[in-house]
């Protein structure tokens, strides 16, 4: 009697610490996005689009098994959020998760795939606080930040004399840090900023919030906003003549499918950050050529890091035999990120994949050759310069 216990014990326990290898139906990824809501365009379909290609091009399996995914929308609601991330982890076999815009969701989904030691790497969500104090073993950022944007376009333009600015900014975590951020590189370069106010997400009329701004006088109003509420804000202050009387708008967020949304004749000039353009040379045509066959648009930063995210991470489980999150993550961040959006490219210890930045303008009617060429490149950022200083970092992660 007691040996059998003793053998039953013995097998329990080599149940419970053996490596977590591939399941038994494969690895299994899942895309959490907004699928119909203000960031769907600049998101969610697309980004499935994006990794189905990097699992296509991976070769459609790892370790053996096959690779499978499931997409969903978070509809922009952190509790939405966590319970899909929840259920994907515990009771569906979901690996990792991708994508995830909105900041307040990819919060939430961070912390539970670090509580869960499951991978998650975000490509839409803008908050710099995912790499900094609430960084997690498992989770990485992919295409961009607040930081990095703000080291951008805020400065580029404060640079060139713009020294009063006013915000109008989305009432959420990322607005508050866009305005945190910007005060300080504006204050840092002797400009101050006048005024502010905030608005909910998908936000109709801006007519209100254009009218303060409008009337501090600012040189330069900054929206704090991403995707829909861009593009809003932006077509109602063309309307409201705030370009045309001399006032810079500067869209802290703003990609290539808002541009083609709002038309050159409005968003000619505008000024933005980002560290992908699908035009930049042959290796970003070649794929984006591929995507856009599939999607019927070009691919903008955030989609382009979800393809770049996904391949690197199905590397990460080859090179570890495992998809255990501790192992695979550490990985993640021991070799070097290869595709065609970026070459030789770091995980650093806080999970932020340092990419150049890249200082955009929007082109006029009478310069853009086709459909979708829509922008002139100013400059770049290097990405040292881009992100939070690693020794400054808030991360406990960090080594000090």
């Amino acid at each position: 009697m007691k040996a059998r216990m003793s053998l039953g014990v013995f097998i329990a326990l080599a149940i419970l610490v053996r490596p977590a290898c591939a399941g038994q139906d494969g690895v299994k990824i899942g895309i959490l996005s907004d699928m119909s809501g203000p960031y769907a365009s600049i998101t969610g379909p697309g980004s499935v689009v994006a990794a189905q290609m990097a699992i296509e091009d991976f070769g459609g399996s790892v370790l053996g098994k096959p690779i499978s995914f499931v997409s969903a929308d978070h509809q922009n609601k952190a509790d939405l959020g966590s319970g899909i991330a929840k259920r994907w982890y515990d009771a569906e076999g979901v690996d990792a998760i991708f994508d995830v815009p909105n900041s307040a969701v990819a919060l939430a989904v961070a912390a539970i795939s670090g509580e869960r030691k499951k991978i998650a790497g975000f490509s839409g969500a803008a908050t710099s606080t995912l790499t900094g104090a609430a960084c997690q073993e498992t989770t990485s950022a992919w295409a961009y930040d607040t930081y990095s944007l703000v080291n951008g376009s805020i400065k580029f333009i404060t640079r060139q004399g713009a020294d009063t600015w006013f915000f109008v900014a989305l009432d959420s975590e990322s607005g508050k840090a866009f305005e945190t951020l910007g005060t300080r590189a504006i204050e840092g370069l002797n400009g101050k900023v006048v005024g502010a106010v905030r608005h909910p997400i998908n936000t109709a009329d801006f007519s209100s919030f254009l009218l303060q701004a409008q009337g501090s006088k600012a040189k330069a109003v900054a929206l704090a906003n991403a995707g829909n509420d861009t593009v809003v804000s932006l077509r109602q202050a063309h309307e409201f003549r705030l370009p045309q009387s001399g006032q810079k708008v500067v869209a802290l967020i703003l990609v290539l499918n808002d541009v083609k949304a709002l038309g050159l004749e409005t968003a000619q000039g505008a000024i933005l950050s980002e560290s992908f353009y699908w035009d930049s040379d042959d290796d970003t045509r070649a794929w984006n050529k591929r995507f856009t066959d599939r999607h019927g648009a070009p691919a903008n930063m955030m989609q382009a890091g979800v393809y770049s995210s996904v391949l690197h991470y199905l590397k990460s489980v080859a090179k570890t035999g495992t998809v255990e999150g501790g192992a695979v993550a550490a990985a993640m961040k021991s070799i070097p990120v290869e595709d065609f959006y970026t070459k030789g490219a770091v995980v650093r210890a806080d999970g932020r994949v340092m990419r150049d930045m890249y200082i955009f303008r929007v082109k006029s009617p009478s310069e853009s050759k086709g459909p979708w060429d829509l922008y002139e490149k100013l400059g770049k950022v290097d990405a040292v310069e881009a992100y939070v200083p690693i020794d400054q970092s808030l991360c406990p992660l960090v080594k000090r």
